[in-house]
């Protein structure tokens, strides 16, 4: 190239231009590049809100929300089933996103290591506020803490009925929290799978199994859109280690084989 005059070298490059030039791609050979493996997003994160606030005449109030890790490893007496490694981070989180070639969408959340995902939320104060000037509050709920773990997530929205499925496996090991308007307490309450056996536990039974349907749909009462949740499973057992009255404790309880089917909410304004 030492003696290629700068002219020459110019003419060289635009010669080879045509033979260089991108072409536009049709749908079929764009189909053909792209998508064709997804995309997969890790995920760690820890969010706290210091306070989050919904207003209708009045407001719903609620106070330091936090949401991460459970800083442990072991729950429900299986040592290391989340992990290795105990973290404040919701932590070990893997999403795949897929599109197929009918336009359904799926996402589903595992985790990146063969654990279950640990997370802990707690809460300050649930508050119903006045808003005519009186001042009037009411404490709904307080001292919300649970910790548990998340087995599985999906997401499939289907273009030919434009419905949202959504199914998970989830056990949660301790929930605390205070109904002080009630002037009751709930300690421990626990939820895993229905199958799970005391006597012979198994990590494979240890989750509550949910699936639901999203969509858009009519009104229960009457003609009128609305936001469509229907419960198509929700099987678990359900026990509470102490329930408070009055600031004296009245016992436990224990619910077997619990099953939610079939049931059907609509939501919208008024």
């Amino acid at each position: 190239m030492k003696g290629l005059k700068p002219s020459i070298f110019a003419l060289c490059i635009a010669g080879a231009t045509p033979a260089m030039a991108f072409q536009p791609l049709d749908e079929h050979a764009m189909g053909n590049i792209t998508g064709q493996a997804g995309v997969t997003i890790e995920l760690e994160t820890r969010v706290d809100v210091g306070r989050f606030l919904y207003t209708d005449e009045g407001s719903l109030s609620i106070s330091d929300i936090s949401v991460g890790g459970a800083e442990r490893t072991d729950f429900f007496g299986f040592n290391g089933i989340a992990g290795t490694s105990a973290s404040d981070l919701l932590d070990n989180i893997k999403i795949d996103i897929d599109i197929y070639s009918d336009g359904d969408a799926v996402i589903n959340m595992l985790p990146v290591q063969f654990a279950a995902i640990d997370f802990r939320v707690t809460t300050g104060a649930w508050e119903l506020l006045a808003s005519d000037g009186s001042s009037q509050q009411t404490t709904l709920l307080d001292n919300f803490f649970a910790e548990g773990l998340v087995g599985r997530a999906s997401i499939e929205v289907d273009t030919a009925t434009d419905n949202l499925n959504f199914r998970g496996a989830f056990a949660i090991e301790t929930m605390d929290f205070d109904v002080p308007f009630l002037a009751v307490g709930i300690r421990g309450l626990q939820i895993t799978g229905a199958n799970l056996d005391p006597r012979r536990p198994s990590p494979l039974d240890l989750f509550a199994e949910v699936e639901l349907d999203i969509y858009k749909g009519t009104r229960l009462s009457g003609t009128g859109d609305a936001l469509a949740i229907d419960l198509q499973t929700f099987e678990a057992d359900v026990g509470i280690r102490e329930v408070i009255i009055g600031q004296q404790s009245i016992g436990s309880v224990f619910i077997d084989n619990l099953a939610v089917n079939n049931t059907s909410m609509r939501i919208y304004g008024h």
